[in-house]
């Protein structure tokens, strides 16, 4: 047996027992959940976070992720199957490494891969042979082939697929979803050769119910920003339903709930104040930009973003003409927002479009408040603000109530029967026994 077969087979030996060392980077929404699955099935979980604060929360078993069970995360830690460190330097311990780190876009709605360049340097300075890295982050096409590859080869001398072994299997996570979950919720994986996506394969295998491989990393990468763009180009479907039925008075909610009673040839997609979280917004852009590398322009996925990005807008629009006939000058009203996350039912207020629409409303110069039992605290145009409580005086002290998220908790019934008007974004109010005359909707 050569020394190169050799190297892959004590991998794949070490992964069915289960005594392969992993290595999770970035111990996030993504990081941390999958980190867990693979603690609990006996590996040795090795996590690597640059937030010293998170580091020690979850030294401590200190749960931050809402997708985990505070005592799974206990029972892993507790028996040593799970650790955090700041340090790259334990990395060639590592049997796999899987990356979970952020991929923001530029000012300039332009692909930001610095996250992944600099672990992957971070990587490559101590790779050693037999290793696995697989990339789960979100990106464009090619990423895994043309940025990381060169540098982990370059640095290190050693061969992708002979060596060590490069693939891409995107995170699904769906935050808040109680039904799917890391383990089954069916796993793409790909890779450009034949070794890496068969040890890939394994790997993903040991935790998850069903993977899924394809023909390259590029082709996983697809699969995940076709997956985000799909729901970003539909949701602005609706969106502009949802302008068009303004201008032509029609309710655009009873359009969507009598068009979604047909039982073939449609899904179910809403119109809101914008679209938020790490995913929808940004991802379809990686694409675009991926796009005009070959000289094809993606009209849909532009589109849609242009569509998606003036909502918060439109909710600003729309709170002005509640304010104007109710006699109040924006300038001089008082406006509460519920809810502040993307997400009903959710903490994450990341490119949250709550966020926006509080942004717009202060520059017209109104004072604003806002609630949201998931999210106790944000920061808008350099100011912060602590979510105040939601009594019905905090209710009536407001000229304006704006639904910005839906979260289930909330008394809407209450809520509209105490305030003096309310503009509903998510269409909450729609269903709920209350007085609908002082209720707009988006």
């Amino acid at each position: 047996m050569s020394e190169k077969a050799k190297i892959l087979i004590d991998l794949q030996a070490k992964i069915k027992l289960h005594t392969a060392i992993v290595g999770v980077v970035g111990l996030g929404y993504v990081g941390l959940p999958f980190a867990v699955e693979k603690a609990k099935v006996g590996y040795r979980v090795l996590g690597i976070e640059q937030n010293p604060v998170r580091t020690e929360r979850v030294n401590m078993a200190d749960n931050y992720i809402t997708d985990i069970k505070d005592e799974d995360l206990k029972k892993v830690v507790s028996n040593g199957k799970l650790k955090a460190c700041t340090s790259f330097e334990r990395i060639q311990e590592m049997d796999v490494i899987v990356i979970c780190v952020p991929t923001p876009l530029t000012k300039n709605l332009t692909p930001n891969l610095s996250y992944i360049e600099n672990v992957t340097h971070e990587i490559a300075k101590r790779l050693r042979p037999g290793q696995l890295i697989t990339l789960e982050s979100t990106t464009y096409p090619g990423t895994t082939d043309e940025v990381m590859q060169p540098i982990l080869e370059q640095t290190s001398g050693l061969k992708q697929g002979q060596d060590f072994f490069l693939a891409h299997s995107p995170e699904r996570v769906d935050p808040g979803n109680q039904r799917y979950t890391t383990k089954n919720t069916s796993k793409v994986v790909g890779a450009s050769d034949s070794n890496s996506l068969e040890v890939a394969k394994l790997f993903y295998e040991q935790t998850i119910e069903h993977v899924v491989p394809v023909s390259s990393a590029k082709a996983a990468e697809l699969v995940k920003v076709f997956e985000n763009t799909f729901r970003a180009v539909n949701i602005a479907l609706v969106n502009e339903l949802a302008l068009l039925c303004d201008r032509l008075d029609i309710n655009v909610w009873e359009v969507l709930d009598a068009a979604n009673t047909k039982p073939f040839g449609i899904m179910p997609f809403y119109p809101g104040p914008g679209v938020g979280g790490h995913c929808i917004p940004i991802d379809p852009h990686y694409l675009e930009w991926k796009a005009k590398e070959v000289n094809f322009n993606t009209h849909f996925i532009a589109l849609a973003g242009e569509i998606n990005r003036q909502m918060p807008l439109f909710v600003r629009e729309k709170a002005w003409k509640v304010l104007n006939n109710l006699g109040i000058a924006p300038a001089k009203a008082h406006v509460l927002v519920i809810g502040a996350a993307y997400k009903k039912d959710l903490g994450d207020w990341r490119e949250s479009p709550a966020i926006v629409v509080m942004k717009y409303l202060l520059g017209d110069k109104m004072a604003i408040a806002y609630h949201d039992p998931y999210v106790p605290e944000i920061e808008v145009e350099g100011k912060t603000f602590t979510s105040v409580e939601l009594t019905d005086e905090t209710i009536t002290r407001a000229d304006l109530v704006i639904i910005a998220t839906a979260h289930s908790q909330i008394d809407y019934g209450n809520l509209v029967a105490k305030a003096r008007a309310v503009l509903d974004t998510r269409g909450v109010t729609r269903n709920v026994n209350c007085d609908h005359d002082k209720v707009s909707l988006l």
